[in-house]
């Protein structure tokens, strides 16, 4: 043996090492060039998707969209399904289940990839339109977790739905289109800010300065007040023929107008608004439109409100999934509350990523990373664990051997430190029918920002994630 070769030999630590310790790398630095190409691609269909559905309405409307072109049906209650038969259930507009059929009978579980589609925005109040010193603004009550500074002066859009005093429903969506107006809420100049910068980071703005610039130009009548009010309401008549008491029958919300753009001189990132969490409903739901004829029964569920708590008809807090699941079980003469107990779930949802940057509220050992793949979050919840499931070993175990079997590029992550740490997802809604559940999802940099941050490698991890657990 020459010395060259004494020297590429390794020692007995190194190999120990090699065997015994964990040693994982940058997912970049993992995968062939030729699959960062795939990731990349896969990332060009979820900046569409993003771009497409910056609601909780939206998103719904464009999932099942993709699921009747991908031979979805309508479900039929009381209906039997064969194995491969794919079905979807849309609740109030908001939220929908989609359902591929499982060779298995139900009673042996089913697999279920849970993702919420709602995000941080501004709604408007049941009454929001006034005129000020002859500027004519939006009164908004935001919905979520925001630093409400990042809001200002912000190009943002309106969507959502009007519904008439005779009960016609009206769409609205105007900011998008590169020759729409866009809408913003302003902010004082740094010269006269001396007062407003002596307030806390959290009181910067308040929720009562969230107010949306929508106009300023008066009506042309010396004999009416509001003049610029006035117009608005005019110019929204003439398009909509909607009047302002419309308005207390109306759920409409600004988000920001800008479009999804890749992050970076290399591309290896999106960035756009609402990734928290349509970055996991867009992966889930391709996971399910491309399953086939699995095993198990299959089940993606994109639901809303997890933002403010998952209350609500629509919320993963309400009964509409497990009537749902009875409802189907119910059919093939089985009770829904044992297919539950055997059956399995991951809460789709993102995760904190480290931010060099901001690095003091991270305990790094246990963050989460850009470029290392899909998190596996086995709890959740602030200080003591508050208001988690915590995923059993047995069930940490068995997503790991699944992740590792099927070369897929994952890593485990906290919500920061112990005593600083925090926030929540479905997965203890689910948890609560006795499902086995774990959070995988997708880290972001930025969250709950207007621009949020993600890697197009996690992304696509994620959704082979979730392909590999529908056809486990």
């Amino acid at each position: 043996m020459d010395k060259n070769d004494k020297k590429k030999e390794k020692s007995e630590g190194e190999k120990l090492a090699e065997k015994l310790l964990s040693n994982k790398k940058n997912g970049a630095l993992r995968l062939s060039d030729e699959k960062l190409k795939k990731a990349d691609k896969f990332c060009e269909g979820y900046k569409s998707f993003l771009d497409k559905g910056k609601t909780e309405r939206e998103a719904c409307a464009e999932a099942v969209a993709q699921a009747e072109k991908a031979g979805f049906v309508k479900y039929e209650a009381g209906k039997k399904y064969k194995a491969g038969e794919k079905f979807y259930f849309v609740n109030r507009e908001k939220a929908v289940i989609l359902t591929v059929m499982g060779k298995k009978s139900l009673d042996k579980g089913i697999r279920l990839a849970a993702a919420h589609i709602d995000s941080p925005r501004l709604d408007l109040k049941q009454n929001p339109l006034y005129e000020d010193k002859e500027l004519c603004l939006f009164k908004t009550h935001y919905y979520g977790g925001i630093k409400k500074y990042q809001w200002t002066t912000v190009p943002m859009s309106l969507h959502g739905v009007v519904i008439k005093g005779d009960g016609e429903k009206v769409t609205v969506n105007i900011g998008e289109d590169k020759d729409d107006p866009v809408f913003c809420v302003t902010d004082i100049l740094p010269h006269l800010a001396e007062s407003q910068m002596k307030r806390p980071a959290h009181q910067l703005i308040t929720g009562e300065e969230l107010n949306l610039l929508i106009g300023s130009r008066p009506f042309k009548d010396d004999k009416v007040s509001n003049k610029v009010k006035l117009n608005i309401m005019a110019i929204l008549n003439d398009k909509y023929g909607i009047v302002e008491d419309d308005f207390i029958s109306a759920e409409l919300e600004a988000v920001p107008a800008f479009k999804a753009r890749d992050i970076g001189f290399d591309r290896s990132m999106v960035g756009a608004y609402g990734q928290d969490d349509r970055v996991c409903a867009y992966t889930a739901l391709q996971a399910i439109l491309k399953c086939k004829e699995p095993e198990m029964t299959c089940m993606t569920v994109l639901t809303d409100k997890e933002e403010t708590g998952s209350d609500g008809n629509t919320g993963l807090n309400s009964s509409y999934l497990p009537y749902f699941i009875c409802d189907l079980a119910r059919t093939y003469g089985l009770d829904g509350r044992n297919v539950m107990s055997v059956s399995e779930c991951l809460s789709a949802d993102v995760n904190a990523a480290f931010d060099p940057t901001f690095a003091e509220p991270f305990e790094l050992r246990n963050s989460s990373q850009i470029n290392y793949g899909v998190v596996a979050t086995k709890f959740t919840g602030s200080r003591g664990k508050a208001g988690t499931s915590d995923a059993s070993a047995e069930f940490v175990g068995r997503i790991r051997k699944l992740f590792d079997k099927n070369d897929i590029i994952w890593q485990t992550g906290e919500l920061g430190k112990v005593d600083g740490g925090g926030g929540g997802t479905v997965a203890q809604y689910i948890a609560n029918l006795d499902f086995d559940v774990i959070d995988v999802g997708v880290p972001v940099l930025s969250m709950h920002a207007p621009f949020e941050i993600t890697s197009k490698l996690d992304t696509y991890m994620a959704y082979k994630a979730f392909a590999a657990f529908f056809e486990d």
